[in-house]
């Protein structure tokens, strides 16, 4: 955003911001107007050097943020010791959710930051017909995020946004609430856990809640099982039901053919 100061009562904005623009921005945790306009400081943020594809950096240092370029292990963007974001397109995203790299980068988020957040980028309504994906499968995996992984989700609609939304994440964290900027250093590298893949694996059917399948690896014990079982044993499951069973071995038989 660059510094913005104050020169006889007249807010006088640097890096493109008006006066209407500031007036105009709502309370954010706690900064008033006046606050905005006597930015004491600005905020470094470190990116992961894959993002410099990106225009988000870019962005981020019109907005007059230092950008520390550096290869991460895990997220795209540190906003702090506790704050990290982890930086989707739709169209990235649903490719993580198709090979399930969506969940283990979200456990390493989970492991090694204590306030993880998740930016969703790009129109919310091309997220169900971008690729051939059940819109349960995203609903499902989504709701997984949020709730198993208490992982919040902010949606914007362009790098530019993304970059703003960045910045004022980690102005809050540096120079509001005084916290450190600091890289956080795994000498191991843990995976998603066992039973989380699992449930990821069959939540990705049609139909099937991250609810329904625990219940079905709890009733089947592995996922071998539950794929191998017959269209009648599906059926006799309670709350099932004979389409549900029947569009859950339809795909299971179907030969992969890509679009």
């Amino acid at each position: 955003m660059g510094i913005i100061y104050m020169e006889a009562q007249k807010i006088l904005p640097i890096s493109g911001l008006s006066q209407r623009d500031i007036a105009g921005m709502p309370a954010i945790s706690g900064l008033s107007h006046r606050d905005i306009a006597g930015m004491p400081a600005r905020p470094t943020i470190i990116a992961d050097s894959r993002e410099l594809q990106s225009n988000v950096t870019r962005f981020l240092r019109e907005l007059g943020a230092d950008v520390v370029e550096k290869q991460l292990a895990t997220g795209d963007y540190i906003c702090s010791d506790r704050v990290c974001v982890e930086r989707k397109t739709i169209d990235d995203f649903i490719n993580s959710l198709i090979d399930q790299r969506v969940f283990r980068q979200v456990h390493g988020l989970s492991e090694a930051y204590e306030r993880p957040v998740l930016i969703m980028e790009g129109n919310p309504e091309l997220l169900y017909v971008e690729r051939n994906v059940h819109a349960n499968a995203i609903r499902g995996a989504l709701a997984s995020l949020t709730i198993d992984y208490q992982l919040p989700t902010l949606w914007t609609r362009n790098s530019k946004e993304t970059a703003a939304q960045i910045y004022w994440i980690a102005y809050r964290e540096q120079v509001k609430e005084k916290r450190e900027l600091q890289l956080q250093i795994r000498s191991v590298k843990k995976s998603m856990p066992t039973h989380r893949q699992q449930e990821a694996l069959v939540a990705g059917l049609p139909g099937i809640s991250g609810k329904r399948a625990r219940q079905l690896l709890e009733h089947y014990r592995t996922p071998e099982r539950f794929f191998r079982a017959t269209e009648g044993s599906l059926k006799r499951l309670d709350g099932f039901g004979d389409k549900r069973a029947k569009a859950i071995k339809e795909i299971l038989k179907a030969e992969y053919k890509k679009d």
